[in-house]
Order: structure tokens, then sequence, then C-alpha cells
């Protein structure tokens, strides 16, 4: 949806520049929205809802009458986009629901290709992780029971087989070729005699909306009794997908959807029609291949990503569970002290920022303005362009790594050589790293701790 985000924050900016707004202006303004979210592939019935509602309060006095009318609007834009996805259903409509007696069951459902089995397994490494939440409050590592009654793909069995030992869950499998009630029922009942807080049963994917295969999943619906009922929407497959989960909805009663394929820049702007079309929530988003890629749908936070503004409290959260608080904390002693920084400091930095996981589904929750600064492009690859520049650091000598003013010549084409890059490569870097020196100098100049405080939120707090 990046094309979408770019349009659209082109014309938030537009917006902020009005000293005065008129019906005329307006209209024009609403006329470009419109036009950027169908060629986003966004229903058009969620296009005129949304259109309208913006109309029907940005012609009202308070943002008439408002001193900074364009920023007025902007908000609107904002809160009527929040809704329409989500926001007006509540604070904790995203949550899954556990409330139930042991095992809470939860069934996925979904086309074929749509990553059910992948997000299946994402979805029981964050509930063993201890990441579920009640009315916005941690609720502690859950024991998961997996399961497959995909019998027509045995491939598809194997693979969350594996996938469930990785993240640390039970797999539940059987030597028969039962069908797939038998297996459900048998997997049900092994849940329930060892304890499982949470049995989740992966299901066939369709191809086609067939009665013999809806009438399957509609009986295993049966055996479970779910709590939760997800359906796993394809965000590439435009109105196609949204289509399939209204055909889902007249045999299954779907609690939920998980958009998956959310890193791609594809017309992914359907997935916005799928909460006021289906009616039902979107709990999470996929945002990487990555066992851990998978995030709490929050409605205000996506809106404010879609619109350009950024997502700093996702951000936040993210980089405050995966950094190496006694790394990060050395990081900032040593800029305090106000000792050079070097290459084995850079390599460090290297580390955590890689870290992070899938720096792209970072930089994507950064403000547009900021992002647009930084030296990476759409396609790029950055985790292997920080591991390029690892390789480089790598093969400096011990010495050089902790004097980078004695890189010469003769010395950058040694290093060069060894890391498999041109001396343009060696010099691009030691420009980049001068950067971060001259940053960190100012830092200590300024005194790194105040100026921790005067940001938006503590990052000190990441140490705690």
């Amino acid at each position: 949806m990046n094309n979408l985000t770019q349009r659209l924050s082109n014309i938030i900016k537009k917006l902020k520049g009005e000293a005065r707004l008129t019906e005329k202006n307006t209209e024009e303004i609403l006329r470009e929205i419109r036009k950027a979210l169908l060629e986003a592939d966004v229903a058009l019935s969620v296009v005129k809802e949304l259109i309208f509602r913006i109309k029907e309060k940005s012609l009202g006095s308070s943002v008439l009458d408002s001193l900074t009318p364009g920023q007025t609007m902007v908000g609107l834009v904002y809160k009527e986009l929040s809704d329409i996805i989500g926001n007006d259903l509540g604070d904790y409509s995203n949550e899954i629901s556990l409330t139930t007696i042991p095992p809470a069951v939860i069934l996925i459902c979904g086309m074929q290709g749509s990553g059910k089995t992948t997000t299946t397994a994402k979805l029981a490494n964050w509930l063993i992780k201890g990441k579920h939440l009640k009315n916005g409050k941690n609720t502690g590592k859950k024991k998961v029971l997996l399961t497959s009654v995909d019998i027509y793909r045995p491939a598809a069995i194997e693979q969350l087989k594996i996938l469930a030992n990785k993240v640390g869950a039970d797999f539940f499998s059987i030597s028969e070729n039962y069908d797939p009630e038998k297996i459900t029922q048998e997997a049900l009942d092994y849940a329930k005699k060892y304890y499982y807080d949470v049995l989740i049963v992966d299901t066939a994917g369709r191809i086609s909306i067939d009665e013999y295969m809806m009438n399957e999943i509609y009986h295993i619906y049966n055996i479970l009794k779910p709590v939760e009922t997800l359906f796993i929407l394809d965000s590439m497959q435009g109105q196609d997908a949204i289509i399939s989960a209204k055909n889902f909805l007249k045999f299954l009663p779907i609690t939920g959807i998980i958009l998956t394929k959310m890193d791609g820049d594809a017309r992914g702007g359907a997935s916005l029609s799928v909460r006021h079309v289906i009616g039902k929530p979107i709990k999470f988003i996929g945002n990487s291949e990555k066992i851990d890629g998978l995030e709490i749908f929050y409605p205000d936070r996506i809106a404010k990503r879609i619109l350009g503004m950024g997502d700093i409290i996702s951000i936040f959260e993210e980089t405050k569970e995966r950094i190496d608080k006694i790394q990060a904390k050395k990081l900032i002693d040593k800029i305090n002290s106000g000792t050079k920084f070097n290459f084995n400091d850079f390599n460090d930095y290297i580390l955590q920022t890689k870290k992070l996981g899938n720096i792209n589904t970072i930089l994507d929750k950064l403000p547009l303005n900021i992002k647009n600064m930084l030296p990476v492009s759409e396609n790029m690859d950055t985790n292997n362009h920080l591991s390029k520049i690892q390789a480089i650091i790598f093969s400096m000598t011990p010495y050089e790594r902790e004097n980078p003013d004695i890189l010469k010549s003769s010395r950058k084409k040694r290093i060069a050589k060894g890391a498999g890059v041109n001396v343009q490569d060696i010099n691009k870097l030691i420009s980049q790293f001068k950067n971060v020196q001259e940053i960190m100098k100012k830092f200590h100049k300024g005194n790194f701790n105040k100026i921790l405080k005067n940001m938006p939120f503590n990052i000190k707090d990441l140490l705690k």
C-alpha cells in the first residue's frame, strides 16, 4: 500500500497548508482522496461511505471556524479512516478471546495460498511467547497444541509439524489416514486430556467455494465449537479475497480476520475494505515471512501509517521487546563518556539493528517525511545491506577497527578484496561512518540523557 500512502500523504500535506477551507477546495481534496482509494482497490462502497462521512463533518462549524482548518480537516480524515477500518468497534475488538473452559479452540480457515499454515504457526508463537492480551492486559504464556486436518495436502501437515517444533508448540498427528472429522475429534480429546490452554486447528485451503468442502469445515466447526474462527485473507488478492470471505460467512460464523502479505506493495487497499464489507474485526496483520512476523491490528495506528504520519508507538514496542538492553546501555555510556566512536561500536550498532527483524517493516512505520530522508530505496534488501557492511568491518584488522583514521588507499584495497566488494563501497561506508561519528559527538556535547528526555516517548524505558 506504499503508493496509497504516498498519495494520501501528499494530499494531507496540501491540506495542512490550507489557511481557509471552502466548499470548493474541500470538494477538490475529497475528489483526490476518492481517486487515490479507488486506484488502490478499496471497495467502492467503502470509499463512498468514507467520503460521505468526511464531507458531512468537514462542512460543520468545528472545521470551518477553526483557526487551523487544514489541520482540523486532517484530524477528521484520520478519525473517519480509523473508524471505517475498525476503531469504532472499541478498544479490545482486536483481541483474541480465550474466555472459555480450556482448551480454547481457534479454527483457522481461508482460501488456498493465503498463508494459513504459516499464520497458524505465527499465532501459536505469539501465544507461547506470552503476548496474548485481555482488556489490554497481558495474560501470560500459553500451552499450545497445533493440528492440521488438511488431508488433501500431506505437505501442509508436514509443514505445520515442522513449524510447530520451531515455535515450541506440540503437534497432534495420527499415522492412520483418518478423515478430517475424526482427526478433529481426537485432537480435541487429546488437548483436553493433557490440559492444553489453546488448540489451534488448521483446515484445508479452498480453491473455490464448493458445497462438499464447505460442509466439511461446517462439521469440523460443530465438533470443536471454537471460541474464535479466524479467516486468513491474502491482502495481495484484492477484491477476490473479500468475496471469498463473504462466501465463507454463509457457512461459518467468522469472528475475525488476519491479513497476510501486508509487507508487499500491491494494490493492498482491498484489505482496508474487509472490516466494513464483512462486518468483522481485523485481529492481526502479517508483516513478514518470519515466524514472529505477526502484529496486532490497531486501526488508529494503521490509519496513521496509511496517511503517512507514521506509527512511532509500534516501533517503540517492537524495539523494547527485541533490543539487547545491556549492549544498548554500553553504547549510551560510551556516548556520554565522550570516547571516540569506532568500527567496533558501529558493528555493535548493526547487530542491534538486525535484531529488530525485518528492517523494512520498521521503516514503513516511520512518518513518510522522515522515511524519504533515509538512504534506502523501496526495493532495497536492508538486512542484506547491513550484512555487507559487517563483511567490510570483519575484513579490517582489530587495529583498523579501533583507529578508522588510518584507512588509506592500500588498506582500503586489501579490505575490499577480503570483503568481496570494490573500493567505492569502502569509501561509501567510511563516509556513512563519519556521519554517525558526528551525530555521536553532538549527542555527547548536548548530553545524551537530556536529549532522551525530550523525545516524544522515553527511549530510556527500553533499558528497563
